[in-house]
């Protein structure tokens, strides 16, 4: 981080002095991500000209891929078209089309009218399929060779390739351009000249279809550890290819919006980019299930007025209850989601889950609730609080048993909730943060004050 001020902080000194030469020697030097981080941290003005002074133009196109999505348009909207156009055709194809629909529709209009017909009608296709799909993911422009192919042919089509997306795999095709298997350029490269492709390829290859979602298609990297995922159509035509580093940046992009749902921010992972007001509008609503929540607890607690009025020592002990039961809450529903994401809890045993979870939270809450229940004793017997109406060992029981049920209760809802919300298609993060927090605390307040009234009464 100390270099990065530091380019922060040298990019502004040269602009200042417009020491352009300076700067593009110093732009040269620097990788485009590196670049692209510091273009989060300046202005938009420096932003625009220092842009428009990296040295080549594979360079300026790898920046633009690494940076923000709403700086990319920023970008893009500023300076003159016949720039955008050179940095188009420097692009991959899917980063192109990423970035062509991050675009004023005006704007992207006027690009795709300015390329080759050929280039415009493979860019539309991609804009056609969802953002977050294999299909607006993948790299159209794969590498195959067909099936009858010698070790040999295949090595001296491989040398002579310079445009086409080269991994680690070759993968080969029939007389239908249908995709039947697959050779790591390893093998390849230490198999016999003669061979046929058809004596080494595996047969079994890991394809997705165009409109398999891109966390399904991380889900198939991690799963078999493979550096690229094919897709094909329905009937196993090979359309492209999706690489790791794409897949790499799914996995960030997807872990990021689970996190920000989690704790109630939205979805928008450059929302610290936004400006205030914007940023408030998107947590106006998950905040207001925690207001309404609070409000719900507040009523509760009024009608436990009495009670309260008979063991003013019970409200102190109210904000550990919820306060432990809204981590363990916390703690599971993040665990639950968390392993729906990566594949490791299984939606047919969900309930099998749900009670080993409760069985969790009863545990804690038994340990817990034993520290909690002897404090409470000790502060009465010594009269360190007025336990009212009730007795010392009284008051230990009840806060005892008042946070084993809370506990319990925020294990079973932390669990149960993401489970629910997964069989109905919907995503599971939102189940966390305001939603169950809100939950316990109304559940948790609710049952520590039905065993206070069970002993009152």
């Amino acid at each position: 981080m100390k270099d990065l001020y530091l380019h922060i902080d040298t990019v502004r000194r040269l602009l200042r002095r417009h020491a352009k030469s300076n700067l593009e020697n110093m732009l040269a030097k620097l990788h485009p991500a590196d670049l692209a981080l510091i273009f989060r941290h300046i202005t938009v003005e420096e932003r625009n000209e220092v842009f428009l002074l990296i040295p080549t133009v594979e360079q300026a196109a790898e920046v633009l891929s690494e940076m923000d999505e709403h700086l990319i348009e920023e970008v893009l909207t500023e300076i003159p078209i016949e720039k955008t156009m050179r940095l188009m055709k420097a692009l991959s194809s899917d980063d192109e089309a990423d970035i062509l629909q991050l675009l004023p529709e005006s704007l992207a209009e006027e690009i795709l009218k300015r390329m080759k017909g050929s280039e415009s009608e493979e860019m539309e296709t991609l804009m056609a399929y969802p953002e977050d799909s294999a299909g607006g993911l993948m790299i159209p422009d794969v590498f195959a060779l067909h099936e009858n192919t010698t070790v040999s042919d295949a090595i001296a089509s491989i040398q002579n390739q310079d445009e086409q997306e080269m991994v680690f795999y070759l993968y080969v095709i029939d007389d239908r351009d249908h995709l039947v298997g697959v050779i790591s350029l390893r093998d390849l490269i230490t198999s016999k000249p003669n061979q046929t492709l058809t004596a080494l390829m595996t047969t079994n290859v890991h394809s997705v279809d165009p409109l398999t979602n891109q966390e399904e298609v991380a889900h198939i990297v991690s799963r078999y550890n493979i550096l690229a995922v094919p897709v094909t159509d329905e009937n196993n035509k090979l359309m492209g290819i999706i690489t790791v580093d794409d897949v790499i940046d799914v996995i960030r992009e997807e872990a990021t919006e689970d996190f920000l749902q989690m704790a109630g921010a939205g979805r928008d992972r450059d929302i610290l980019m936004k400006s205030s007001f914007a940023n408030v509008k998107t947590r106006v609503p998950w905040l207001f299930a925690s207001w309404l929540g609070g409000m719900l607890v507040a009523g509760i607690i009024t009608n436990f007025e009495e009670t309260l009025g008979q063991v003013i020592a019970l409200m102190a002990f109210l904000p550990i209850i919820i306060g432990m039961a809204g981590n363990v809450g916390t703690q599971t529903a993040t665990i639950i989601v968390r392993g729906i994401a990566t594949g490791r809890v299984d939606p047919a045993a969900a309930l099998k889950i749900v009670f080993k979870e409760l069985e969790v939270g009863v545990m804690l809450g038994a340990l817990y609730g034993f520290l909690l229940g002897v404090a409470g004793y000790l502060l009465g017997v010594t009269g360190y609080m007025d336990v009212g109406v009730m007795t010392s060992v009284e008051l230990g029981i009840t806060v005892g048993i008042g946070i084993i049920l809370a506990m319990s209760t925020a294990a079973f809802v932390g669990a149960l909730v993401p489970v629910l919300l997964h069989r109905v298609n919907l995503d599971p993060a939102v189940a966390t943060g305001p939603f169950v927090t809100t939950s316990v605390d109304i559940l948790g307040v609710a049952v520590y004050f039905l065993v206070a009234g069970f002993f009152i009464l």
